[in-house]
């Protein structure tokens, strides 16, 4: 079953969370990371959202 859409309204905060698979790490190396963060801003930047945190794990990160 599919989850409910998600409820938007401006101003709003979303938690975002992505885990590996079977605990699998998401990331192989620091550069991987990095470049993840890179994207993550570029992204943030194109679509004028405000990332107020975020924490990158071995194996899952949020946002």
């Amino acid at each position: 079953m599919a989850r409910p859409l998600r409820v938007e309204y401006p101003g709003a905060f979303y938690h975002v969370i992505n885990r590996g698979n079977a605990r699998n790490a998401v990331f192989k190396s620091i550069a991987e990371s990095e470049k993840f963060l890179e994207y993550l801003g570029k992204t943030a930047e194109r679509f004028s959202i405000r990332i107020h945190t975020y924490c990158l794990m071995t194996n899952h990160y949020l946002c």
